[in-house]
């Protein structure tokens, strides 16, 4: 006996020894799944299509959130005419959606579609975060987060963002163009923290906006976010049409101590968004993909993300109407 337990102690005592000197087996690499998006033909630049305007920046001081201010451009497409009211689209993190380098070029898109016929004519506001005079503008490699108002404005889900939306820009925005004042041609969108605080102003304010695109969604435990679908299933449905967008390679809810908490999967907390949107009776739409947390789906899906949004626009049937068959002409 005493013999078996001498030989099982140094067996024990060389299986550590081997299991420290050898040399962990490395895995098998992962491609990164963001290569396989790319970007689709109507984020492109197109011949013959009318590019629309830029302009900006401008400065809007805020009232909702004392101090600080916030960023915009507008576009303005090439078919816009100030005698006709135009739908209105307005982008969280500005900078990102109207990138000309980057994975969404918003700006692109609607000019491509616009000029189509696949959606309205509209004007966009790419909108950054608020941050005070002495704070960064936000930029493609520093969205805010730690030297800005955008986690306070995107993530907590109360109604100051919305105010800064309905009551301090969109004022600004009637004033200087033809916009139109029925919601169901308002659409809001963003990307992570943006998308929530898209589906925030819609929530806070279905009045104004019936449309809401979502990428990577940050509907998780920040702020609280997590709650919403409880929240959704609890409350009278609301006249919201919405697109959501998110990737399996999402931050899924690894913690630093290395616990994992469903609060923190994006993609599961999206996943719930869509169930209980649907179950809701939303008017809803999804689309699941590998991406990580970023915006390299949005090169693929963000042409049909707008065409569904935005496809009961108005259209003429009369075989006699040239302005509505003709790409050049603008409609009257």
């Amino acid at each position: 006996m005493r013999f078996a337990t001498i030989l099982s102690v140094a067996a024990l005592i060389a299986t550590a020894t081997f299991a420290q000197t050898t040399p962990p087996v490395p895995k098998a690499e992962t491609p990164n799944p963001d290569i396989y998006y790319k970007l689709a033909p109507d984020a492109m630049v197109q011949d013959g299509v009318p590019k629309g305007e830029i302009r900006g920046p401008f400065t809007l001081p805020s009232q909702a959130y004392p101090g600080t201010q916030h960023t915009y451009w507008v576009y303005v497409p090439a078919q816009y005419d100030p005698a006709v009211p135009a739908s209105l689209m307005i982008y969280q993190d500005g900078q990102a959606f109207m990138n000309p380098d980057g994975d969404i070029r918003a700006h692109v898109v609607m000019d491509n579609l616009i000029f189509r016929r696949e959606i309205p004519v509209m004007i966009a506001v790419f909108i950054n975060p608020g941050r005070t005079p002495e704070q960064p503008e936000p930029t493609p490699s520093n969205w805010g987060d730690r030297d800005t108002n955008r986690p306070t404005e995107y993530n907590t889900l109360d109604d100051k963002y919305a105010k800064v939306i309905v009551d301090e820009l969109m004022p600004v925005l009637f004033k200087e163009y033809n916009i139109s004042k029925d919601p169901d041609r308002h659409g809001i969108g963003g990307s992570s923290s943006g998308a929530i605080a898209a589906f925030t102003v819609a929530w806070q304010r279905p009045d104004q906006f019936h449309k809401v695109l979502s990428n990577v969604g940050s509907f998780t435990n920040i702020r609280g976010g997590n709650a919403y679908p409880d929240i959704i299933r609890k409350s009278e449905r609301k006249p919201i049409r919405i697109f959501l967008v998110d990737g399996r390679n999402d931050n899924r809810g690894q913690r630093p101590n290395g616990v994992y908490d469903q609060g923190w999967d994006w993609f599961y907390q999206n996943v719930r968004m869509q169930q209980a949107l649907t179950e809701k009776g939303y008017d809803v739409n999804y689309s699941w993909g590998i991406q990580k947390h970023g915006q390299k789906m949005l090169q693929t899906v963000m042409p049909e993300m707008m065409r569904w949004l935005w496809r009961d626009h108005g259209v003429s049937t009369d075989v006699n109407d040239m302005v509505e068959r003709s790409p050049a002409a603008k409609k009257k």
